[in-house]
């Protein structure tokens, strides 16, 4: 009995360690088959990362490609045709820039004492950077530039023609001096008497005449002789009449004033006021002839005085 308990317990220890070893062996093979899962998905998982990397290069090099696609259809050239547009374009935005420059500098200096000339020197300054600007840019500035030009000549050409009107009124004065210069030196030296060819004055004036009879003798002092000669001028200007009015020249007033307006400088009744007209009328032909009768003789010769 003694036997069998001393080697129960080995017998019995044998098939624990065999089941310990099985045990061991048993999940060793459980760690391996986790280790190889583990690395497969692992490797899916590159393999995915990797076909998503390759797809995304994909998508790009297509979307680069269509990109260049539309832009040689949009200019209407084949890709190796891009290269030589843009050289174009540039060597034609250089030019464009240059001679805009050019008229727009011209015009400037046009300008200068009769217009304002700033906003298209403002343009012209940007214009200058043309070196540093892109083709485009150049161009939209060439269009801004040669915009302004037409405002500044236009300027210019009406500050001529204002300029050439005074030139033309000062040079009409000076003749009408130098005219009333000549009348009244000529008069000067011609007798004081009515020849044969002039009219007599009226032994009995009344109304404008009689006033026009005292107004001369008391400020020129022209005698009767002279008055004969005025009373036939001013009749056949304009009878007289204080609101004749030539439609066609626009002369008014007993002396037939051209403009009508002018008797003005005389008072501010001239329109209405037959004295005032003759006043104005008398220190005309005093100016511009020196005398009546030398008005009147120039008005027999050539229909107006």
């Amino acid at each position: 009995m003694q036997n069998q308990n001393l080697s129960s317990p080995s017998t019995s220890e044998a098939p624990s360690k065999a089941g310990s070893a099985g045990s061991r062996t048993t999940g060793s093979r459980h760690r391996k088959g986790r280790i190889l899962a583990v690395t497969a998905v692992v490797a899916i998982g590159a393999i995915t990362g990797s076909g998503f990397a390759m797809q995304s290069a994909f998508a790009a090099e297509n979307d680069r490609v269509a990109a260049t696609a539309a832009l040689t259809n949009s200019t209407a050239m084949h890709r190796e045709q891009l290269g030589a547009y843009s050289a174009v374009l540039k060597a034609r935005s250089t030019l464009s820039a240059v001679a805009t420059m050019s008229d727009a500098t011209a015009t400037i200096a046009s300008a200068s004492g009769k217009a304002d000339a700033t906003v298209l020197s403002t343009s012209v300054a940007k214009l200058a950077n043309y070196k540093l600007l892109a083709p485009e840019r150049v161009l939209a500035l060439v269009d801004e530039t040669k915009a302004g030009i037409p405002t500044v000549q236009a300027a210019v050409a009406e500050a001529d023609r204002v300029a050439a009107e005074q030139a033309a009124a000062a040079a009409a004065a000076a003749q009408a001096a130098a005219d009333a210069a000549a009348a009244q030196k000529s008069a000067s030296s011609a007798p004081s008497t009515s020849t044969g060819s002039r009219p007599a004055a009226p032994s009995d004036p009344s109304g404008a005449q009689a006033i026009a009879h005292d107004m001369m003798a008391a400020n020129y002092g022209w005698g009767d002789d002279q008055f004969g000669c005025l009373v036939a001028l001013w009749s056949r200007e304009s009878g007289w009449n204080a609101n004749s009015y030539n439609s066609s020249s626009g002369a008014g007033g007993i002396p037939q004033a051209l403009p009508a307006s002018k008797m003005a400088s005389a008072g501010a009744d001239w329109a209405t006021n037959p004295a005032t007209q003759i006043a104005w009328g008398l220190g005309y032909i005093s100016g511009r002839w020196g005398t009546p009768c030398a008005a009147w003789d120039h008005s027999e010769s050539s229909g107006w005085y």
